[in-house]
């Protein structure tokens, strides 16, 4: 007989295990999905770990409102879980004075979007606080922190399963069928699996519309196409010269190459953009020269040789190079017109920060659609 439950998540990263604790502690019975052997391998676990403030966003985007909500959240929850955090703050730099209203700009969008503590520093107390940063002005902000990611997901997987909630690792979603009672899924894997639920959440990531396609009775015209900006980063040996994270002014596909701080208080500086046709990991060191040059932009005394190789990340997008950036997409029933079904697209940055706001939006979405 094939296992029935209430609700199927495909995807254990940060996302989606956040909807599944939110559905499960809400009293349904929930079983995670994921093709790798443990959870949050994927872009949950290659990024810049920052708890991200919510200035760069359009006013009333799900990006921003789902970022200023998710970031309150996601601090009160690592708080009650004990998940290693540090409400560091971070300099948004103006390296030239030509760059200055842009800042202007993020000011007035972080106030837009309800992030009223940023705060004006000259380059006199940006050296103060930070002597190796130099540039012309600079935004604090205060709000912004950093996480252990890996901590965060082992405490969302702990709610989860103490909600009875369930994983199955090492389970590829091969099919997803349509029928009366709701959706069968079939599972490949070393041990291929069907299990069947009323509802049925697309948090697969970077693979999401690769997932969505293979949904029987899904509209084409409702999966976007995957986009795969590859970020490097580089760690930098010894001693920090920095005691909180440093933005440059945002690039095209990201937010420029930037400092951010682990727990230990070790720095690393990234990520730069680079468009891919597949996801793959492997590093590419011959991008260190141009990495040096951002970077020496705001931190000119940079020795080029405490520039160690780190790690890749992929952000999962759902709009190419040279196109504006594109919100997230909570595609429920009312855009698809199949019940019981949500695809989470182009879930990138702020996708931690917002995670636990997202899952609350899913949650609410399903309370207000009959299955």
């Amino acid at each position: 007989m094939t296992p029935q439950f209430d609700c199927l998540v495909a995807g254990a990263g940060a996302v989606g295990l956040a909807v599944a604790r939110a559905l499960a502690q809400a009293g349904q019975e929930v079983l995670v999905l994921d093709s790798a052997a443990t959870i949050g391998t994927g872009t949950s676990s290659r990024n810049s770990e920052v708890i991200h403030a919510g200035i760069y966003y359009p006013q009333d985007s799900l990006k921003a409102r789902l970022c200023v909500a998710g970031k309150k959240a996601l601090y009160r929850f690592c708080e009650e879980h004990e998940v290693a955090h540090r409400r560091i703050g971070k300099l948004i730099v103006a390296v030239r004075q030509t760059e200055i209203p842009k800042l202007q700009d993020y000011h007035a969008q972080a106030e837009a979007n309800g992030v009223d503590d940023l705060q004006w520093l000259s380059a006199e107390k940006v050296r103060e606080r930070e002597p190796a940063v130099v540039c012309a002005q600079a935004l604090l902000s205060p709000s912004t922190g950093i996480l252990d990611t890996h901590e965060y997901m082992l405490a969302l997987q702990a709610d989860l399963e103490a909600a009875d909630g369930l994983l199955a690792f090492n389970a590829p979603v091969e099919s997803v069928e349509r029928v009366a009672e709701g959706f069968r899924v079939r599972c490949g894997g070393p041990e291929p699996t069907t299990v069947s639920a009323k509802r049925f959440i697309n948090a697969a990531g970077l693979h999401a519309p690769d997932l969505a396609a293979r949904i029987q009775g899904l509209d084409p015209t409702h999966v976007p196409q995957a986009f795969y900006a590859k970020g490097h980063y580089y760690s930098l040996s010894g001693k920090s010269p920095f005691s909180q994270l440093v933005y440059p002014i945002a690039a095209e596909g990201g937010l420029g190459v930037h400092v951010t701080l682990d727990m230990a208080g070790a720095a690393r500086f990234g990520p730069d953009v680079s468009w891919v046709d597949e996801v793959n990991y492997d590093f590419d060191d011959s991008r260190r020269d141009a990495f040096c040059e951002a970077i020496r932009r705001y931190y000119p005394e940079l020795d080029a040789a405490r520039l160690n190789p780190a790690y890749t990340g992929i952000r999962p997008k759902i709009v190419g190079p040279g196109a504006a950036a594109a919100d997230f997409v909570l595609q429920g029933p009312a855009q698809h017109g199949l019940p019981g079904l949500m695809n989470l697209f182009g879930i990138e940055s702020p996708g931690i920060t917002a995670s636990l706001a997202i899952a609350d939006e899913v949650a609410q979405q399903f309370d207000a659609t009959d299955v």
